[in-house]
């Protein structure tokens, strides 16, 4: 198993993958999350990083947001789909929503012109707009976004190349902008925290597991450009200057019994007030005060051809722009759980759990879970042979990309604050 934020290769054990990175399993929150979406109750998203600042402030009607963002290097197809629902979910839930669409990316990794980008770029904002994006979220390309190539160079500052080669496996042929582009996604993540947004406040990331290293990256650097550090003790937390001891004067002020000593200060009582409070402090005196992004994984999206999804290969996906004819013809031509006869079929039953079909009716056709559990049942128990349930499969994706295309037709950018 080899999983980076540029390849992925051999059998994904998610298990492995939360105990190897350090994640939480999804399932701890999902009693606490009203009406969770079916990526969520299906277990699609097996794990987190502190999902649970967002549920507190769900629940408080405090703010927050969701962000997460698009390569253009290829056309939108059901594998992006899924970031797309969770970033509409997100923000139906009260969250206001940030989506990239990572030109930067696309040109210095993929080699794509700027105009391809623009042109791939306004697929994937048609199409999850088209999907049910509100008007207020905030759109747009990572190179025509001053928030974010300004903090990118702020952060950058940060990170040295060892750090780099260590995460990511970059090596001395590794362009600088391919370097570089690391620091803007971090960006990415953290400028829905700036003053001009809105200031410090929990912000949640949708995104696969392969994309796990710009995570603890960014949280990483969320703590190092910040002035204040906290630190759990009993009864409250310790507060620590990075940039010098002259900065905790300002927290003596604070309404709350303390004891200050000459690196740091101990102050006692509600963990959330205090932070909140520190936090305030640091932004009035210019500081970012970010608070570590949380983040959500969803698992790989299946290719219809087996092993992962991926733009590279068209052969391996349903784009949201195929005809839907096409649509249902990949479909057709899928990879199934099912048994080499159908006499063995019959007799043994079929296998969902290998099947690109039955992954496409649980993450995307299907809304029901009743309707799925049947569907299931007459699987495994022989009852439906594959070829009547892919038939199934692709009369609802002709009408889901029948739909869908409509209604990106009919998208009116003018709507939407798109910057670039």
């Amino acid at each position: 198993m080899n999983v980076t934020p540029w390849e992925v290769e051999g059998v994904i054990d998610y298990s492995k993958l939360i105990e190897e990175f350090g994640m939480q399993p999804f399932s701890e929150v999902l009693p606490e999350i009203e009406n969770p979406h079916i990526l969520m109750r299906r277990g699609a998203i097996f794990g987190h990083r502190d999902y649970w600042r967002i549920v507190k402030a769900m629940k408080r009607g405090e703010p927050w947001a969701v962000m997460s963002g698009f390569m253009p290097s290829g056309l939108p197809h059901f594998g992006h789909k899924m970031t797309m629902d969770e970033i509409v979910w997100h923000q139906r839930s009260g969250g206001t929503a940030f989506v990239a669409i990572a030109d930067m990316e696309a040109h210095s990794v993929r080699g794509l012109s700027w105009e391809k980008t623009r042109e791939l770029g306004l697929f994937y904002i048609k199409s999850i707009i088209a999907l049910g994006l509100n008007e207020d979220a905030v759109i747009y390309f990572q190179s025509k976004s001053p928030h974010v190539k300004d903090l990118a160079f702020e952060l950058s500052a940060e990170v040295n190349f060892s750090e780099l080669r260590a995460i990511y496996g970059f090596n001395s042929d590794t362009s600088l902008a391919k370097m570089f582009v690391t620091a803007v996604q971090a960006a990415d993540i953290l400028h829905p925290q700036l003053s001009d947004f809105g200031g410090p406040k929990p912000v949640v990331v949708p995104v696969g597991a392969d994309q796990d290293p710009h995570m603890r990256l960014t949280r990483d650097l969320a703590a190092r450009v910040s002035i204040f550090s906290f630190e759990p003790i009993e009864k409250g937390l310790r507060i620590r200057s990075r940039k010098g001891g002259d900065y905790l004067d300002n927290i003596k002020k604070l309404d709350f019994e303390k004891k200050v000593y000459e690196e740091h200060i101990d102050i006692f009582g509600d963990v959330e007030e205090i932070e909140r409070a520190v936090r305030e402090i640091e932004v009035n005196i210019g500081g970012f005060a970010f608070i570590p992004p949380s983040s959500t994984y969803h698992r790989f999206t299946t290719g219809l051809t087996g092993g992962k999804m991926s733009s590279s290969k068209p052969e391996s996906y349903i784009s949201l722009l195929d005809s839907p004819e096409e649509g249902a013809k990949k479909v057709m031509r899928a990879f199934t759980g099912g048994r080499a006869t159908a006499e063995e079929q019959r007799r043994l039953g079929g296998e969902p759990e290998k099947c690109v079909v039955f992954e496409l009716y649980s993450y995307h056709l299907i809304e029901k879970d009743e309707e799925l559990r049947q569907i299931e049942a007459d699987c495994r128990e022989g009852r439906m042979l594959c070829g009547k349930c892919k038939k199934m499969a692709a009369e609802l994706i002709r009408n889901f990309l029948k739909e869908h295309q409509e209604k990106m037709e009919a998208v009116d950018l003018s709507k939407y604050t798109i910057i670039g």
